[in-house]
């Protein structure tokens, strides 16, 4: 069984933006503690095994030109799964340092879009015997929720997704509708009925993306040209893997109040203080503009259905000196953002990149992509994952660090996933422009350490 239909509009607009400076693929790097010693040709093969029976990892793009920007997902003949599981040796003892310039060179390399868009890296020579896996998946193929549900597959106890036949991916619905329409121009009944349907779509659509066009534009402003936040746009990485302790987070919502994900931001915003300081970047009344990635789809949504996708733009107040300040500040601005909801305002822009006919899309998402700075300085996404125990071949999850990809002209991408008894905290970020990735990495436990001590 599998998976197939037309790519949705927003799912091409990932597929457009995809430049060699500037890949779009989701990254995740787990870490497994095994009971056993390692042996890497199984770990690879099991996963492969599993790989093979997860409906969506056997799909592959196909486009078509008529009509212009159209494509489908289709199965790949004759796919074999282990053509997509790569084993890598680190010099053994490796820690946390070793794994992340392995992961680096790994990440900036793009996934080849004539294949299924994903690739695993099986990762040995940890110390304390433990392994590593780095999961690479195009952010065409599946939003953060869908990337669970499928490296769920790959673990001990999960059924691998098995998706009805024939059934087909959101698309645009206006755009499906017109399709239709012209294969029955044969047929005026169902014709006329169609072109009532195509309709009944027009006003809400146009509303939508007027609303959501205008607000973006009223909040574009040229980025600071002297922030250290953008840069030429360029493949090679640098990554950062921190974890923070999730009881001291608890710590700081008992005495500040505020959501796992307000003090998350809190305590990047203070890091990016730090770290833009030693940049002798001038601080006062300035902020850093983020992107916070919003999952909209609905409860009784098929696992079929690929990225539901909108945004929040959040103003981190790095030239406020008080934590304290920046977590309510924080705090109020989040609240602002839930209480008019993720399909609207200028963070809502995916959404209409998914409202435009994939001909325009052709052509306006790449601009768009390029102009990103624009409209903010950087992204920060939190990933959720059951906090439950999971494991590979029998080894257990210790770590899992997101890795959220770099647009274009950014310097910095931030992912925060909450697992267990961590908070992992993945950083990416253009080598050509930080060479001093350290720095960040040594504020955020920093921050968590003085919010944590801080009365209210």
């Amino acid at each position: 069984m599998m998976t197939t239909g037309e790519v949705s509009a927003i799912d091409r607009a990932f597929l457009c933006l995809e430049r060699d400076v500037a890949p779009m693929h989701l990254g995740a790097v787990a870490v497994f503690a095994p009971r056993r010693p390692v042996r890497p040709d199984r770990v690879a093969r099991v996963l492969a095994e599993r790989a093979q029976q997860i409906s969506r990892l056997r799909l592959r793009v196909r486009g078509s030109w008529i009509p212009p920007g159209y494509a489908r997902w289709e199965e790949l003949p004759d796919f074999r799964a282990q053509n997509h599981v790569h084993v890598h040796q680190l010099p053994s003892p490796g820690g946390r340092g070793e794994l992340a310039v392995l992961v680096a060179e790994l990440n900036s390399v793009p996934l080849d879009l004539s294949r299924p868009l994903w690739e695993l890296h099986v990762i040995i020579g940890l110390d304390g015997d433990r392994f590593a896996v780095l999961v690479k998946l195009h952010h065409a193929l599946a939003d953060g929720c869908g990337a669970i549900e499928a490296g769920l597959g790959l673990l001990d106890g999960f059924t691998p997704d098995q998706a009805p036949q024939q059934t087909a991916l959101p698309a645009d619905p206006l755009f499906d509708t017109v399709l239709r329409a012209v294969g029955r121009l044969s047929q005026p009944g169902r014709l006329l009925c169609d072109a009532l349907s195509a309709a009944s779509y027009l006003p809400t659509t146009v509303q939508q993306t007027v609303e959501i066009a205008a607000s973006v534009m009223r909040n574009m402003r040229l980025p600071a040209l002297d922030s250290p936040l953008h840069a030429r746009a360029s493949a090679a990485r640098r990554v950062a893997l921190i974890p923070i302790e999730r009881r001291d987070i608890r710590r700081i919502r008992a005495r500040h109040g505020g959501t796992t994900n307000d003090i998350a931001l809190t305590v990047v915003t203070g890091a990016l203080r730090r770290w833009l300081d030693t940049r002798g970047y001038p601080l006062d009344g300035r902020t850093v503009r983020a992107l916070i990635p919003v999952n909209y789809r609905s409860r009784g949504k098929s696992r079929a259905d690929n990225n539901q996708l909108s945004g929040y733009l959040c103003d981190l107040p790095v030239g406020e000196p008080d934590p304290a300040t920046r977590l309510r500040t924080i705090r109020a601005v989040m609240d602002r953002n839930k209480s008019s909801g993720p399909l609207r305002g200028p963070g809502a822009f995916p959404v209409l990149a998914g409202l435009m006919p994939s001909i325009a899309q052709l052509f306006a998402v790449p601009l768009a992509g390029q102009a990103a700075g624009l409209l903010f300085d950087t992204m920060i996404t939190s990933v959720p994952l059951p906090n439950v125990a999971v494991s590979l071949d029998g080894a257990s999850l210790r770590e899992i660090y997101p890795l959220a990809p770099l647009a274009a002209g950014h310097a910095l991408s931030i992912g925060v996933t909450p697992y267990r008894d961590i908070v992992h905290i993945g950083v990416q970020a253009n080598r050509c422009a930080v060479g001093d990735l350290e720095k960040l990495s040594e504020a955020l436990p920093l921050e968590v350490a003085e919010l944590a001590d801080l009365d209210s």
